[in-house]
């Protein structure tokens, strides 16, 4: 954990969300400015900046939120309608909390990438 990181705070209960998910590895909780009507943050309570800095220590982690990320989808009723899995990297990538953390999005129909 990082002293001054926000994810770690949350993850700490010192600051206080919507937690809609919760094991030893990661809690899950929805964005305080939600992009889509279905909006959850999944982050590994392991303080990891960015995926540039995740090791190979880190595979099953990452494996772990990705199927975080659609066990959620599920239980929130987007799974069949469709959703979205993101993670950003840096500043350019669109990362402005330096914790890794992966966003679920849907609820609409999202936007054409690419």
């Amino acid at each position: 954990m990082s002293a001054d990181c926000l994810f770690c705070k949350i993850a700490n209960k010192e600051i206080p969300a919507e937690i809609v998910y919760e094991d030893d590895l990661v809690i899950s909780f929805r964005d305080i400015n939600p992009q889509a009507p279905t909006h959850v943050l999944t982050v590994p309570k392991k303080h990891v900046t960015t995926p540039n800095d995740a090791e190979v220590e880190d595979q099953s982690l990452l494996g772990h939120m990705m199927l975080t990320g659609t066990k959620l989808a599920a239980e929130l009723g987007i799974d069949e309608s469709g959703y979205r899995l993101i993670m950003n990297c840096n500043k350019e990538g669109g990362q402005t909390v330096f914790h890794i953390h992966l966003h679920l999005m849907g609820g609409r129909q999202l936007t054409v990438l690419g």
